[in-house]
């Protein structure tokens, strides 16, 4: 059964991230004085007294703004309202009952959601007066919170849940998390919005529009995949704003979290070195990879175009030849299918094991046929067996005499030919020596 959608709206500055952050109870939205900061939809899971949601933080809302942001926000506030059970109406006590406030409530009205209206920033008891202006909205009773200090959130959540199910202990099945890498303006959103046939995530021509990580779940063949849409990366010297600089660093987590990162790279302007850092960014994570080269659309092409591109491509991560490359256009959602069923084949490898016997059977044969280098004694280096410890990433231990002795070259030996072997198509290896 989906879980309940609660959607925090409200015009701009008013604590609507901070009371995101407070629900679910970790600092993940990004907050900052400066208006419009929150410009997606940022989704989280929460729970409360037994009852789990789906917690959705909008932008800010500014009416008759000809601004490009601001105008995309009210479409994704205007969307969340659409797809939420509770709207949680967000207003400043401080500032008192403000003229968009009215505009936000007359829209609310229309929506035949269930609204809360929070009172934000009233830290003490002293200011529990100024929630009584609010009843000229029309959205019933106001309750007083301060996402700050989380004085009176619980009370808030109360209200919030109250006719929510209560939580099942069904284990969730393992499904593909898919993270959409890359820098800035290469078309991260727009795949994101090709996949899921809607627009998820706000699209402009402007470098740097998602500065928050994005969850969406896509349903493909029956099986469910977690996208996250990240904010582009870009070189530490360039990021000048706080909010960018967390930003970046939500993009790393995304990795963390994910199966599979598929890296965006521009076809108009070739991997650069740049997306070279990204790439090892996600194996030295030991995620899935796949490379996305988009905006194929762009391009004049010839039967050759794209085995030049991919040649390219190759010579400039020869370490990573490994990695798959795939073509397509997130405007025309040429090839993007094709895409996807490549992260998917990645995922399978990731979580692939193979067994002991046969990895005995057939990598001892290579190993002992070129054995590793001598210690610099003379004594000989014995590897006696192998086996692969984990799957997810893959994990190969082999057992020696002498692990401290072996050479870096000769780890990529041994994972070239389990590669050659067994396959682990766009999946980083690691491969581990240990003593007997």
């Amino acid at each position: 059964m989906a879980k309940p959608l609660v959607a925090i709206v409200g015009r701009p500055n008013v604590g609507k991230s901070t009371m995101f952050n407070r629900f679910i109870g970790i600092r993940q939205a990004i907050v900052d004085d400066q208006p419009g900061v929150t410009r997606d939809r940022h989704y989280a899971d929460a729970e409360w007294a037994g009852r789990e949601f789906m917690l959705i933080d909008t932008g800010g809302y500014v009416s008759d703004s000809s601004d490009v942001f601001e105008k995309a926000i009210r479409e994704q506030v205007a969307a969340s309202i659409d797809e939420a059970t509770v709207i949680v109406f967000v207003v400043d006590a401080r500032d008192g009952l403000h003229p968009m406030d009215l505009e936000i409530a007359q829209m609310l009205r229309k929506s035949s959601r269930r609204v809360v209206l929070a009172v934000n920033k009233i830290d003490s008891g002293k200011l529990s007066n100024e929630t009584a202006q609010f009843y000229e909205l029309g959205l019933g009773e106001p309750h007083e919170v301060s996402g700050i200090s989380g004085r009176m959130t619980g009370d808030l959540l109360d209200v919030i849940v109250a006719g929510f199910p209560e939580a099942t202990d069904v284990e969730e099945e393992p499904h593909l998390r898919l993270a959409i890498i890359g820098r800035p303006n290469v078309g991260k959103s727009s795949i994101t919005n090709a996949l899921l046939g809607r627009e998820r995530s706000i699209v402009t021509p402007i470098p740097g529009t998602t500065r928050d990580s994005l969850d969406s779940t896509l349903v493909y063949h029956g099986k469910e995949i977690t996208l996250i849409d990240t904010a582009g990366l870009r070189r530490k010297s360039h990021i000048k704003e706080n909010i960018e600089f967390f930003s970046t660093l939500r993009t790393f987590k995304s990795i963390e979290r994910c199966d599979v990162a598929l890296c965006m790279v521009d076809a108009t302007e070739g991997l650069l070195h740049q997306d070279i850092d990204i790439i090892t960014e996600a194996i030295e994570h030991h995620k899935g990879v796949v490379i996305c080269v988009n905006k194929w659309d762009l391009l004049e092409k010839d039967s050759h175009s794209a085995k030049r591109i991919e040649d390219d491509i190759q010579a400039k991560v020869k370490m990573y030849d490994y990695v798959p490359i795939a073509f397509v256009s997130a405007l025309t959602r040429q090839r993007v299918t094709k895409m996807l069923d490549t992260c998917i084949e990645v995922y399978e490898e990731r979580k692939k094991r193979v067994k002991t016997s046969e990895l005995n059977d057939r990598l001892l044969e290579v190993v002992r046929a070129t054995p590793p280098p001598s210690t610099p004694t003379g004594r000989e280096v014995k590897i006696y067996y192998v086996t692969q410890v984990r799957e997810s990433p893959p994990v190969v231990v082999l057992f020696t005499n002498e692990p401290k002795h072996i050479p870096e070259s000769y780890r990529r030996f041994v994972e070239r030919a389990v590669r050659r072997m067994f396959g682990f198509h766009g999946v980083p290896i690691a491969v581990q020596f240990r003593e007997k």
